[in-house]
């Protein structure tokens, strides 16, 4: 078994959990709240308290076959004394017998401390409210989805962060074009110019986010930024009480190819708003070079929600700092063919009264 992390109420006894509207913990059975400093020292004297020792001896059970447990752990839980199983990179989850928010120590042990934490500002009825407003006005969403929409799950996790700060120095080559077009009598004209465009310099990044979980769709993460990343805080295990949490395992450096990607992006992007008085600007050949890059680890708060509806699953994620909320949706497929024959409709009588006016004025 491996060490388990409650945070008790030292009034009640109840087991106490980081409150995100107050950004401190709280105990939800006496309303005591304790400000995060006064938990610093706390963790270090829990740290290093012994559990107790009362093995017993027993035949009963099938021995594992080797490598068959190789991806689990298995915990106690102090309070009702369940059994609480987790994978290899479950860091914080709750008990599921009698529901207290528990951080496995353990799972930080042998690997890196996080560095920083963004807390989490918004709750569990916030990302309910979100997938709400996500619904509204969307013109082809089946009806019977938004009026029957059930969550399967939500749940609150922090989410593994490789934070990447670097320096650039980039030349960057655009292919630039001007079109104009005229007509007379006879035809139409289109005239099209081309440029090659050249820009260089230097930009500074700072922060640039992976995440470091392969359960987490990258796209998906990177949908819901950006962070405040002002608010970060120094790393301490209470924020992670009441949620849950994932150490990484994707590493900073099997990172750096998606933080290249990234960062030489983003380049491309601001020099090209540089380029202007062009009708088209495409980047057709880079070169960067980094300087003094580094990574720091980091944990940021994601809620995620499942839904289930006509046999398939939907995902969708809520920034647990900002609200920012994505997720894909299904699509009444009658709702949109109706629109489109409706637009082609609408275009379809547009043309033809344009076509029978001119010929009533002669010019066709």
């Amino acid at each position: 078994m491996q060490t388990l992390q409650e945070y008790k109420c030292p009034c009640c006894g109840g087991a106490i959990a980081f409150d995100s509207t107050l950004q401190k913990m709280k105990c939800p059975f006496c309303d005591t709240e304790f400000e995060m400093e006064t938990l610093a020292d706390y963790d270090s004297v829990l740290k290093n308290e012994a559990s107790d020792d009362m093995s017993w001896e027993s035949t009963a059970g099938a021995q594992w076959q080797e490598g068959e447990a190789d991806g689990l752990r298995s915990y106690v839980c102090k309070s009702c004394g369940g059994e609480i199983v987790g994978d290899e990179n479950t860091a914080a989850t709750s008990c599921p017998f009698c529901g207290n928010p528990v951080v496995m120590m353990g799972q930080f042990s042998g690997a890196l401390k996080p560095d920083l934490v963004i807390p989490f500002k918004l709750d569990k009825k916030a990302a309910k409210e979100g997938l709400k407003k996500h619904l509204t006005g969307k013109r082809f969403l089946p009806k019977i989805f938004k009026d029957q929409n059930h969550i399967d799950e939500i749940k609150g996790i922090y989410v593994p962060f490789w934070l990447f700060d670097t320096d650039v120095d980039a030349q960057v080559r655009y292919r630039a074009t001007n079109i104009r077009t005229w007509s007379d009598s006879d035809y139409n004209y289109t005239e099209t110019s081309h440029f090659m465009v050249h820009r260089g310099g230097s930009v500074g990044f700072e922060h640039v986010p992976v995440d470091g979980s392969s359960k987490m769709a990258d796209d998906l993460m990177e949908s819901i930024e950006p962070y405040d990343f002002s608010e970060a805080l120094d790393f301490q295990t209470a924020y992670l009480a009441g949620y849950l949490a994932d150490k990484y395992d994707v590493t900073a450096e099997e990172s750096i190819e998606r933080a290249n990607q990234r960062v030489k992006r983003s380049t491309e992007e601001a020099f090209a708003g540089t380029v202007q008085g062009y009708s088209t600007v495409t980047a057709e050949n880079s070169s960067v070079q980094f300087h003094g890059g580094k990574a720091r680890y980091a944990l940021y708060p994601v809620w995620l929600l499942n839904t289930t509806w006509n046999g398939n699953q939907y995902t969708f994620a809520m920034n647990g700092q900002t609200g920012k909320f994505v997720g894909d949706l299904p699509v009444d497929k009658a709702a949109a063919s109706l629109w489109t024959i409706m637009l082609a409709a609408i275009f379809a009588a547009v043309t033809y009264g344009g076509a029978w006016l001119l010929h009533l004025i002669g010019l066709i």
